[in-house]
């Protein structure tokens, strides 16, 4: 099984291998000759599709059958089919539950019809609190007594969905009309599955979803309302064995005082905002269908810091938006220059398929957005070197997830670092620790975003009970 894309897919992969599993199939490691390969794609941006496609492409080339899911083949279905005849099927989420099947027809040589492709907002009710008695599939929330998940790689981190899909309308995104309107989990499935996963060697859970900041809303009274994901954060940091719970995902515009206060102060959650700002310039929020501006944004800045002065802060922006001035981009550089964020990512915009903003005036040529991708690129590094030489001399407590460099030294991650889209932290003469380790540490030196630590000592680990 390939997984590309996001943290969410990653999930969707350790489920799909719990329903093979349970199905019958044994997962083999890449250098074995497999039957079949299962091909988990992203279909996010263009450079994804391509990603999925290539490798796609490169599973045909070993002479084992290719199976496409995950994102892409929901969103094209049948055209991803017709282009690409080295799938031996093209299936959708609604094939989740039965894919052992569906996998035993393709080794068999049955054509299985590609799936065709809908806005899977229209599979649910509209309003929210009516969704969770819909059976339709959602991937990710079928872990229980039926589905067992099986993990992927052995590593300290995992990642925990605690809703999928998206009732917001971005003029600039395509993921609702895929991956459907917002559907939550409920609180009692994910602390259980918590429990499961500190019972695997996990020590930091990450919460993933399209927007967890929305989470609880559809679950009626009993869950929902002002407080559902805080309620969720104190019971997964109070799980046995498992030291430090993050979030991901959060909308600012969604970010009330009370979830701000429980990630930056309660024991056991990292005080870490990934806040989805995308631009800062009111205009450009306008034109992207989302609220806030630059004074707002800094405010909610000035709240979490308030609370949390080493709190970690990371967001993605998109410059060359249809009608973006410059202005609008000096605007965003002051917003970030002020904010001094840990992590940015800086993205130039391009057409998405299906959205409302392939259809706006005001299209900006490439070499115009790649010039402002390089000047917002350039200050985003700046500022968030300089974020990191601020932490020279505080005290950081990192977990273990490499004890191999060159040098002899271990690599992990503080509190304010989340997995992949964020810096690390370098231990020195960390020979003598080991994955899964929790360790304080101080830092000495930085390079880039990433810290150089001299380890204190190291946290014990609070064992779970026995599986």
């Amino acid at each position: 099984m390939l997984t590309l894309g996001c943290a969410r897919n990653e999930v969707d992969s350790e489920e799909l291998a719990g329903r093979l599993s349970g199905g019958g199939w044994e997962l083999v490691d890449a250098e074995a000759t497999p039957d079949v390969i299962v091909v988990n794609t992203c279909g996010f941006v263009e450079s994804a599709k391509k990603d999925s496609v290539d490798t796609l492409l490169a599973a045909a080339d070993t002479g084992a059958k290719v199976v496409a899911v995950g994102c892409m083949a929901e969103r094209y279905g049948t055209e991803l089919a017709d282009s690409l005849p080295e799938a031996a099927a093209v299936l959708g989420f609604d094939h989740y539950p039965d894919l052992a099947e569906r996998l035993g027809d393709v080794v068999s040589g049955h054509s299985i019809p590609s799936h065709v492709p809908v806005d899977r907002r229209t599979l649910l009710p509209i309003s929210p609190v009516d969704r969770q008695a819909t059976d339709v599939t959602v991937p990710g929330h079928a872990w229980g007594p039926t589905v067992a998940r099986k993990r992927l790689d052995d590593g300290p981190v995992a990642s925990l969905k605690i809703a999928s899909g998206c009732d917001r309308r971005c003029s600039f995104c395509a993921i609702p009309s895929f991956r459907g309107s917002f559907v939550s989990r409920l609180p009692d499935e994910i602390v259980a599955e918590g429990v499961w996963l500190a019972r695997q060697g996990v020590r930091e859970v990450v919460l993933v979803s399209e927007n967890s900041t929305s989470y609880g809303k559809d679950l009626g009274r009993e869950h929902a309302g002002q407080g559902a994901l805080e309620a969720v954060l104190t019971r997964l940091a109070a799980i046995p064995g498992i030291d430090r719970v993050r979030v991901s995902y959060l909308q600012p515009a969604e970010t009330r005082p009370n979830l701000v206060r429980a990630i930056a102060t309660t024991q056991g959650v990292a005080d870490y905002f990934d806040m989805s700002f995308q631009h800062s310039s009111e205009p450009v929020l306008r034109r992207m269908r989302r609220f806030g501006n630059t004074e707002s944004f800094l405010g909610l800045v000035e709240q979490i810091r308030e609370l949390a002065p080493e709190a970690g802060i990371r967001s993605n922006v998109i410059v060359g938006f249809p009608g973006e001035t410059e202005g609008d981009v000096d605007e965003l550089a002051r917003f970030l220059t002020e904010a001094r964020l840990d992590a940015v990512g800086v993205f130039g915009y391009s057409d998405e398929d299906g959205t409302e903003a392939e259809g706006l005036d005001g299209k900006l040529d490439a070499d115009t957005i790649a010039a402002r991708v390089a000047r917002i690129s350039a200050l985003a590094e700046e500022l968030t070197t300089q974020r990191a030489e601020d932490r020279i001399g505080t005290e950081v407590v990192v977990l273990v997830e490499s004890e191999e460099t060159d040098d002899e030294d271990c690599v992990g991650r503080a509190a304010h670092q989340a997995p992949e889209v964020d810096g690390e932290c370098v231990v020195l003469d960390g020979g003598k620790y080991a994955v899964g380790d929790l360790v304080r540490a101080r830092v000495v030196d930085t390079e880039g975003v990433d810290l150089i630590v001299e380890a204190i000592e190291v946290i014990p680990r609070a064992n779970p009970e026995p599986q």
